[in-house]
C-alpha cells in the first residue's frame, strides 16, 4: 500500500509545534501512561491546546506535577495489565470522550510474567489492556461522532508477526525482544481491527511508532544492546545518537494522529515521523514502515476474535 496521507511535519517537529494553531476546547481526551516519558509530552501538548485530559496510570500521584500545571488536566487510577481494574476506569467513565491515546507500555521484561487472565505481560498490558479500554469506552467514543483512537506501536513490530499458535509462549521458550515486538504488531492490528468495525460510529483509529527516545521504557535494555546502538558510553552514561528524538519530538506524531485537522477521516494507517509508513514486507534487515502482517485485515479480525472473551 503506497502512502496517501503526508503533512508538513518532519521528524524533528515538536508536539507544541504540530498543534501550533489547533483549538481543542472543550475536546475530551484520555492518554494512558500519561505521567512519564513520551506521555508527559503527549499530555502537555493537548493541553496546553485547550484539551481536557485525563491521566490514565497506575500512580495518579505522579501525575500531580501535570494536573498542578494545567487546570484542564485530572488523574486516574488504571492498571492495563489488570483487567478488573481496566472495567472499573471505564465504569467510571461520564460523558464523550474524544480521543483514547493508548500510550502506555511495558518493554523486554527480562523474565515471563503473566496477569490474571495467564496473558504473558507485555502482550498483556500493550495490547489486551488497551483492547479491554476501547471496547469499554465504546459508547463514549462514539457519542461525538468524530473520536479518535491513537495507539502507539514501534519499529519493533517490523521484527515478528503475531503468533496465534504460541501468543502466551507456553510452547516455546520466552525471548523479551520477540514478546515485545509480537505485542506491538498486535498493538498495529488493534487500530486496524478498530477502523474496520467502528467506522460507521464516526470512530477513527491509527497507530504510530514515536522514534529513538531516552525515556524509562527503555530500562530492561542491557548496557551491551544500548552501547551498540550508540546510546551509552563505555562508562555506563547514556548518550543521545543523531537518530534519537527528544521526548517532545517523539510525541510530535501521537498528536497529529489525537488531534491534527490533517488526519480527519484518517483510519486504519500506520505513521512514523508524522508521515504515513509504507507497508514492506517485514524482517530483521528492516528499518523503516510497517510490515505486511501488522496491516493483515485477516489477523486484525482473528486477534480482535480471540482477546473479546477476554475483556467481556
Amino acid at each position: 500500500m503506497t502512502p496517501t496521507t503526508t503533512t508538513p511535519f518532519g521528524m524533528r517537529a515538536t508536539a507544541a509545534e504540530v498543534l501550533d494553531g489547533v483549538d481543542l476546547s472543550g475536546r475530551r481526551m484520555i492518554v494512558t501512561g500519561g505521567s512519564s516519558g513520551l506521555g508527559v509530552e503527549t499530555v502537555r501538548a493537548l493541553a496546553g491546546a485547550g484539551a481536557q485530559v485525563t491521566i490514565a496510570t497506575r500512580n495518579p500521584d505522579a501525575a500531580k506535577p501535570l494536573v498542578e500545571e494545567f487546570p484542564t488536566v485530572r488523574a486516574a487510577a488504571l492498571d492495563l495489565a489488570d483487567l478488573d481494574s481496566v472495567r472499573a476506569f471505564c465504569d467510571n467513565w461520564n460523558g464523550p470522550l474524544d480521543a483514547l491515546v493508548a500510550n502506555a507500555g511495558v518493554m523486554m521484561l527480562p523474565i515471563r510474567q503473566v496477569n490474571a487472565q495467564g496473558w504473558e505481560m507485555q502482550l498483556a498490558t500493550n495490547y489486551l489492556g488497551h483492547f479491554g479500554l476501547a471496547v469499554g469506552l465504546r459508547s463514549a467514543l462514539q457519542s461525538t461522532e468524530s473520536a479518535r483512537v491513537v495507539v502507539l506501536s514501534s519499529g519493533a513490530q517490523l521484527r515478528a508477526g503475531f503468533d496465534f499458535e504460541d501468543p502466551q509462549f507456553e510452547r516455546h521458550p520466552y525471548d523479551p525482544f520477540v514478546a515485545y515486538a509480537r505485542s506491538k504488531t498486535a498493538d498495529v492490528l488493534l487500530a486496524v481491527g478498530i477502523s474496520r468495525r467502528w467506522a460507521e460510529d464516526g470512530i477513527t483509529a491509527n497507530a504510530c511508532a514515536p522514534g529513538w527516545i531516552h525515556t524509562n521504557l527503555a530500562r530492561h535494555i542491557d548496557k551491551a544492546t544500548l552501547q551498540a546502538l550508540g546510546a551509552m558510553d563505555a562508562d555506563g552514561n547514556l548518550i543521545t545518537p543523531d537518530y534519537y528524538k527528544t521526548p517532545a519530538q517523539g510525541a510530535a506524531t501521537t498528536v497529529l494522529l489525537a488531534a491534527s485537522p490533517l488526519l480527519d477521516s484518517v483510519s486504519g494507517r500506520y505513521f512514523e515521523d508524522n508521515q504515513e509508513s509504507e507497508v514492506v514486507d517485514g524482517g530483521p534487515e528492516v528499518m523503516a514502515g510497517v510490515a505486511k502482517w501488522s496491516m493483515d485485515p485477516d489477523a486484525a479480525d482473528r486477534l480482535w476474535d480471540y482477546a473479546l472473551p477476554v475483556v467481556s
